[in-house]
């Protein structure tokens, strides 16, 4: 009986989450979210009421570790580059994203039933040939610090159901254990894994905003690229040691494109001299109407060594049909101004994320294009590429 009702108030609840925020990132598909008002995952739609992303607010710490309900979408991204004790590579991601429901005027009064946030969270884990993905939905009040799902900032914490990421109290955002499994029996897959940062949170753009067009929407923005990850990874019934490095990117923002947006092409690059590498193209919102393109640069402390628009190409160089797209699986990536002319490709093109907002995610390998020589590794996402099933 318990289990026929959390079905129906899952049912229930998915169908409001599907009609209710169509205009956010989560619960509309690429497909329907394509629309000329609302941009790729209507992220491109109006949001008035709620805080607006500026320069005019810098980042504050622990604070800012945490939730801003006040603000429409947000995400906690974590991606890593790992090799197991026999030195093949594995990649994998894990992701909390928050959506708030109304603007803060708007909220319900806080009751157990109450919700004005719903909260999304992804699991990847890819070596080879083999992609998992899970997903998990969750809802919870702003005023509830504590629940099916929630972040707090100090000391950090973000959940959802039995997957944790936090920090110990003693550590500032420095130290970090990950745990998230799905599954049963032999087809169970996840990862245990223990997290030091070796060097200092980065901020891209102005005082932490980060705009994402010609006309200025964008996000307060900032990375720690400098994860040492150990652990262990459970994948095809196999418990394995792994090493590596990680990302963890965090966003916020009310209105993160324009209506014209139709996705992006974003990378994070380990290269092997220490220095890391963020860069995108999001196509559109741009000069002209063209795409809009964006990098930073940094070395092992942090120090920028670029950071912009100017002097970046981002090019396409082959494809591959993965989920009845043409998805770009083989980059060229310049920056003539820092002496990198790169070729970025995927591990393996088959990295499909089959979520309620479908997306490419995977693992890359970096080379000089020139010499071919082996420069770093990485990763990769793109969204919105078109559904050519219907052809």
């Amino acid at each position: 009986m318990k289990s026929r009702m959390r079905r129906v108030l899952l049912t229930t609840w998915m169908a409001a989450w599907m009609a209710g925020v169509s205009a956010g990132l989560v619960g509309c598909s690429n497909e329907d979210a394509n629309t000329p008002t609302e941009g790729f995952a209507g992220l491109g739609a109006q949001a008035e009421g709620y805080a607006q992303a500026s320069a005019a607010a810098p980042l504050a710490f622990p604070e800012d570790h945490g939730p801003h309900p006040d603000y429409r979408i947000e995400w906690w991204y974590l991606t890593a580059n790992l090799e197991d004790e026999s030195g093949h590579p594995l990649g994998l991601q894990w992701t909390l994203f928050r959506q708030a429901l109304v603007p803060p005027e708007e909220r319900p009064a806080s009751t157990p039933w109450a919700s004005d946030q719903v909260w999304m969270a992804h699991m990847g884990l890819s070596q080879g040939e083999t992609h998992l993905a899970a997903e998990r939905f969750a809802r919870s009040h702003s005023e509830q610090p504590q629940g099916q799902a929630g972040v707090i900032a100090a000391p950090f914490q973000a959940w959802i159901d039995d997957w944790l990421f936090q920090s110990p109290a003693t550590a500032n955002f420095e130290q970090f254990t990950l745990s998230a499994y799905s599954g049963e029996g032999t087809e169970r897959f996840g990862y245990e894994l223990t997290l030091s940062a070796e060097g200092p949170l980065v901020w891209h753009g102005e005082n932490g905003f980060n705009a994402k067009t010609v006309e200025g929407q964008g996000s307060h923005y900032y990375s720690q690229p400098f994860l040492r990850i150990e652990g262990s990874v459970t994948l095809n019934g196999q418990q394995k040691a792994v090493t590596g490095n990680g990302w963890l990117d965090r966003e916020w923002s009310s209105q993160l494109l324009t209506a014209e947006q139709t996705g992006w092409d974003w990378f994070s690059l380990h290269l092997n001299d220490g220095r890391k590498l963020m860069a995108y193209r999001l196509r559109g919102g741009g000069e002209n109407g063209g795409d809009y393109l964006f990098t930073h640069l940094f070395d092992a402390e942090g120090t920028t060594q670029q950071m912009g628009t100017d002097h970046i190409t981002l090019t396409p160089l082959t494809t591959s049909r993965v989920a009845q797209r043409d998805i770009p699986t083989t980059w060229q990536l310049t920056l003539p101004n820092a002496g990198l002319d790169l070729t970025i490709e995927a591990r393996d093109p088959n990295r499909w994320m089959p979520t309620t907002v479908p997306y490419w995610e995977g693992d890359v390998t970096v080379r000089d294009t020139a010499t071919q020589a082996a420069l770093g590794v990485g990763y990769l996402e793109m969204t919105g590429y078109e559904d050519l099933s219907a052809e």
